[in-house]
């Protein structure tokens, strides 16, 4: 039976077997010294001369794979490594298989790795992921993921997915398309987000809803966005926005204190829109101090009010999305089509220590009230029908007054780890040039994959 190597501490004067990789080799004439390492720990090894495996230690390299039969023993008081979790002992090696060996790093592994290009790190992102600081990463984000399931599941909400494939709306960013085969010169788009099918399952019926939801976006690149990414996506019905607004700063609360971090302000600071603008000139803004900093403190706040409408051109277009409702002094306005500039959203954002983790509003549960705030961006009856038709239909069918957020996880893991780029965070991430970690894509397809979709390529410049 394996012994992880994070047990051996309680294994003293025990024979164990040990499987992982080879971390270094350190050869002192008749002893051979190996740091062994899996997926909880580094562990000293040694092979004496004496012993069956010897002979095969000596062939031994970084990153070879072996299985290995050895006594764990205590380590001498001045000859421990305070440093390490399994400093105390040392296993002496009697049997080793190698597994598999190993060709020479392409890349270092025991640097932090930002003195590596970006793109030889992606290339070699499998062993990229191997230094600890990767490894630290992509094991907090899964301990927050299934602390936000497990908060989430004990209010009763139902973790529900929705569809990759959609239809194309206006929701901010490009979509990306996908070309359908059986239905020649027609396309489908990939989720910006799951917000209209979360509406849409608040008029099924399940009133509390979450999943963890791949977005994907064609926008412009840069340090905390990709084209992919995963967000905490959250909706409830019967909630008005200070209900929903508490609900979810517990969940954040209870995720992120059961992680070790400390919050600086509770409940979270409230700030308006306009108060933020005139304060900090900016909607995302941090308000730790330098201590703060250095203890690496969370300081979280709330930012509302804000405007439904903003110029685009001569005409208007939404700040956030068209689904949020307005606020109820601004509902005879948006019905009216008038004083458009001072229309205030139900809209909310979650601010923390300079980044924006996470959006959300009461939305429209009303067909009138969306079909408003689309003519007001100068959508006519044939546009409203043909993009948003499903949405005026499913508001007639008995849609409850519902609400939401997402939180960009991401966006969450880099304010917990201090990492400063998404690809950080992300075990496959893109490149800042748009292309994919390990394998070669975007890609030209061959040319029976595009008769099949009915594609011709216009090579012209």
């Amino acid at each position: 039976m394996r012994t992880l190597i994070k047990d051996t501490p309680t294994k003293v004067g025990e024979k164990v077997e040990l499987s992982g990789w080879v971390d270094s080799r350190r050869d002192h004439g008749k002893l051979i010294f190996i740091d062994l390492r899996d997926r909880t720990g580094v562990i000293q090894a040694v092979i004496t001369p004496k012993s069956p495996a010897y002979e095969t230690a000596q062939k031994l390299r970084d990153e070879w794979v072996v299985k290995v039969v050895a006594e764990i023993k205590e380590r001498p008081e001045n000859m421990r490594n305070e440093d390490l979790a399994t400093g105390s002992v040392e296993a002496g090696i009697e049997e080793l298989e190698i597994l598999n060996e190993a060709e020479t790093p392409a890349i270092p592994i025991h640097s932090d790795g930002h003195e590596i290009d970006e793109e030889v790190r992606a290339k070699y992102r499998y062993i990229d992921l191997k230094r600890e600081r990767l490894q630290k990463n992509i094991k907090l984000r899964s301990e927050f993921v299934r602390r936000v399931r497990e908060f989430l599941f004990s209010k009763e909400f139902n973790e529900i997915e929705t569809p990759m494939l959609t239809q194309s709306t206006a929701e901010g960013s490009r979509d990306f398309v996908v070309p359908s085969r059986l239905h020649p010169g027609k396309f489908f788009a990939l989720p910006q987000s799951p917000q209209q099918y979360k509406q849409l399952l608040m008029t099924a019926g399940f009133e509390r809803y979450f999943q963890l939801a791949r977005c994907i976006r064609d926008e412009d690149l840069r340090a905390d966005r990709g084209f992919e990414h995963t967000q905490v996506d959250i909706e409830m019905s019967f909630v008005d926005r200070e209900e929903f607004m508490k609900l979810d700063e517990e969940m954040i609360t209870t995720v992120c204190e059961a992680m070790g971090y400390t919050i600086k302000e509770k409940p979270f600071p409230r700030i308006s829109y306009k108060e933020a603008m005139e304060k900090y000139g900016a909607d995302k803004f941090d308000l730790r101090t330098e201590e703060d900093k250095k203890n690496g403190v969370l300081a979280f706040a709330w930012v509302t009010d804000f405007p439904f409408f903003e110029k685009d051109g001569d005409g208007w277009t939404f700040s956030h999305n068209p689904f949020s409702a307005v606020m109820p002094d601004s509902l005879d306005d948006l019905m009216a089509s008038k004083n458009i500039e001072n229309i205030i959203s139900s809209q909310y954002d979650l601010v923390c220590n300079g980044y924006e983790t996470g959006g959300g509003s009461i939305r429209a549960h009303k067909s009138e009230w969306l079909e408003a705030a689309l003519k007001i961006m100068g959508f006519d009856e044939e546009k409203i029908k043909n993009e948003y038709g499903h949405m005026l239909d499913a508001f007639k069918a008995g849609t409850p007054p519902h609400g939401g957020i997402a939180h960009g996880v991401e966006r969450m893991i880099m304010i917990l780890t201090g990492e400063k780029y998404l690809r950080e965070v992300q075990a496959f991430p893109q490149t800042s040039s748009g292309k994919t970690s390990v394998m070669d894509a975007p890609r030209e397809l061959s040319e029976k994959q595009l008769d099949e979709l009915k594609i011709k390529i216009d090579k012209k410049d």
